[in-house]
């Protein structure tokens, strides 16, 4: 498969709008005008219920994961699977999808997700390990203090510091991590200011502002 073609899969799969379709599907209405209008598992848990919200968290996932666990051997020798070169491949395939899930070709670039679940679904496909010890911080963080915002943004800071511990600060891994990290923070600088000023939405309430 061509390299190009194989990013553009990636782009789209990423775009698949999997909040935007739930929130049609099971009471048709548009996410991106109800809550804090954010296509992300937080606003549809507010909506649309757990259940539901569970659903298009896995989806948002499995968009990151697959993409990065796949792609790689459609375009490299299989001598090359398994080096750095096989994973820098992973990872932009991975990236691909989150620009997709930002900004979704399927809504005409309108809308979309923070990037959140599809990051964790590539760090959950490429490193496990880390992957798992995030979501456990992720989990203590929201139960602490009810923000997902904060959650999320613990997360991502601790998931680099993981991987530069245990493949090393230069890994692409890591780098990606890095960047990942960056974009994150990016993507939630409207929930950072409502932190600091005290006026963030705890999880469960309804409210705008939050958003996976």
């Amino acid at each position: 498969m061509n390299a190009a073609l194989a990013l553009g899969i990636a782009y789209v799969a990423g775009s698949i709008p999997s909040a935007y379709i739930a929130g049609r599907a099971v009471k048709g209405i548009d996410l991106r005008t109800i809550g804090s209008g954010n296509l992300g598992a937080t606003n549809v848990y507010r909506t649309l219920g757990a259940k539901v919200a569970a659903v298009v968290f896995a989806v948002d996932m499995f968009k990151g994961a697959l993409p990065a666990a796949l792609l790689p051997a459609r375009i490299l020798p299989a001598e090359s699977l398994g080096t750095d070169r096989a994973i820098w491949w992973a990872l932009a395939f991975g990236v691909a999808a989150i620009i997709g899930h930002a900004k979704p070709v399927f809504l005409l670039w309108k809308g979309g997700g923070k990037g959140v679940a599809t990051a964790a679904g590539i760090f959950a496909a490429l490193a496990p390990v880390p992957l798992l010890v995030v979501v456990v911080l992720f989990v203590v963080v929201l139960w602490r203090t009810g923000y997902v915002s904060a959650g999320s943004l613990a997360a991502a800071t601790l998931l680099p510091i993981l991987l530069a511990v245990s493949h090393g600060p230069r890994s692409p891994l890591t780098i990606v991590a890095v960047l990942v990290c960056l974009f994150v923070f990016w993507t939630h600088r409207a929930n950072i200011q409502r932190l600091r000023e005290g006026t963030e939405h705890r999880f469960g309430r309804t409210a705008s502002g939050e958003g996976a």
